[in-house]
């Protein structure tokens, strides 16, 4: 997929410390497989959602959203003393496994990866998310319950127990007209929210809990209807080239 930045990770304690770091379980990843994971702050809020493909034991590489692997990369050496590990954004260098949307064929398809659901750093996501807004597939897509811990774990673990309680869930909005980034969401006569990636007649906005799917809001405009999103259809978190 474009608009993607790779950073390679190497040394002795690259699987132990990423073990520690993000959300995915890399003891399950043999050679050659790819994961979604997310990587958080102490307090369980979003650094980066990203994709962790594991080359050998000692070496993996990590794909981010273009623009967002500096950050990755401070946060992933916050907590690194005395370990064998070294990051580097590398050029030239992709994870083989393509990027796959649940339900959905193509990566590079802007209204396949709306209707998917599928947030984006940048757009959806940035610093502060709470990781429960994402969804239920984001979720399964990046988490492992079964894993020991990690670095911001307690909030998941806490949304997740909670059903996915959360202050402003990413709905997808399915439009009567087309609509714009930053076009607002009105319901009942109040702005819950803003649309943060369009793509013709569909789009993704982080709403307030109180809109559910098949509401109708105001937007653009015209009008939309909240929808589920496109679901699994034997996806997993874990592909294998």
């Amino acid at each position: 997929m474009s608009d993607r930045d790779t950073v390679r990770a190497w040394g002795s304690d690259a699987r132990s410390y990423l073990q520690g770091q993000i959300s995915q379980d890399i003891d399950a990843l043999v050679d050659g497989d790819t994961a979604w994971s997310l990587l958080l702050q102490p307090t369980g809020k979003l650094v980066s959602w990203l994709r962790v493909h594991r080359v050998s034991a000692d070496e993996y590489l990590l794909d981010i959203d273009a623009d967002h692997a500096d950050a990755m990369v401070r946060r992933l050496e916050r907590f690194k003393l005395r370990t064998d590990v070294s990051f580097q954004q590398v050029a030239d260098t992709t994870i083989p496994t393509p990027v796959e949307w649940p339900g959905l064929a193509d990566p590079d398809d802007e209204h396949q990866r709306i209707r998917a659901g599928m947030p984006r750093m940048g757009a959806e996501l940035g610093e502060g998310t709470i990781p429960g807004e994402g969804g239920q597939q984001f979720i399964e897509l990046s988490v492992s319950f079964t894993k020991g811990c990690y670095t911001g774990q307690e909030l998941v673990a806490r949304i997740d127990s909670r059903g996915g309680n959360v202050p402003r869930p990413i709905r997808v909005l399915r439009a009567d007209g087309p609509v714009g980034v930053g076009d607002d969401v009105t319901f009942d006569g109040v702005v819950v929210g803003s649309v943060t990636s369009a793509a013709d007649d569909v789009a993704l906005a982080p709403l307030m809990r109180r809109v559910e799917i098949g509401d109708v809001v105001d937007i653009g405009g015209g009008s939309a209807t909240v929808v589920e999103a496109a679901q699994f259809e034997g996806t997993t978190s874990k592909s294998t080239t």
